[in-house]
């Protein structure tokens, strides 16, 4: 069995079991109930009524969170040509082409998101094993690889975040921090549902969302009540 700490057994006590909280409700209790000396991040988990391992019901997407991630994105763009300055432009940390390529496969990883343009894709394929277990790889699925390299470098910077559901049916991912305050992380939080709910597959037959739940990188997790997360 793990071993808990005292501030979280502390802070799992204001959490009663087996209660859906309302949404505003439930962040409001995360939020007080945080005892890390660091900003905690806050994360979202929902399970979805579909089977994945059908591929009609896979649930795959991004949003662009409305207040952001809280922190620095590090952005790379493969790329070439006048797209390579008009990434750097909207705020890529690093962009180019085979000298990127060549780097990353000699170890060097200090970045968070990857774009790119189509016409790379050949080059970058040859870093799937790299980046694929990582979750890095361009993917035209959530933007990732568009010529439109200046708006996806924009969005990732701004905070867009990716998402995919898993074997159990259930989406993860980060809502921002918890210095953000309940109202800013509502917002977020009301962005991401709204995107996964727009994406329900039609092969998706019963309860949609199942389950919602919250919680922050040291503390319990908190039920919320899916119909109250809907009607925001």
């Amino acid at each position: 069995m793990t071993n808990r700490g005292k501030a979280f057994i502390k802070a799992k006590e204001k959490v009663e079991p087996g209660k859906r909280y309302l949404l505003r409700e439930a962040i409001e209790l995360l939020i007080g109930a945080t005892r890390a000396k660091f900003d905690e991040t806050v994360e979202i988990s929902l399970r979805l009524g579909v089977n994945p391992q059908h591929a009609d019901q896979m649930v795959r997407g991004s949003v662009v969170l409305p207040n952001g991630l809280g922190k620095t994105v590090r952005v790379l763009a493969f790329t070439k040509g006048d797209k390579e300055k008009e990434a750097l432009d909207a705020g890529a940390d690093y962009a180019g082409a085979d000298d990127l390529i060549e780097k990353i496969k000699g170890g060097w990883l200090d970045f968070d998101r990857v774009v790119a343009t189509p016409d790379m894709m050949g080059s970058v394929g040859k870093l799937g094993k790299i980046l694929g277990p990582r979750g890095l790889m361009p993917n035209p699925k959530v933007g990732t690889v568009t010529f439109e390299v200046a708006k996806a470098v924009a969005e990732l910077k701004a905070g867009k975040v990716e998402f995919r559901v898993e074997k159990a049916g259930i989406v993860h991912t980060p809502v921002g921090k918890v210095s953000f305050g309940a109202d800013k992380l509502l917002e977020n939080i009301a962005a991401v549902v709204e995107t996964i709910i727009k994406l329900k597959p039609a092969a998706s037959k019963g309860t949609y969302l199942k389950g919602i739940s919250l919680s922050s990188t040291m503390g319990p997790g908190v039920k919320v009540d899916p119909l109250d997360v809907k009607n925001i």
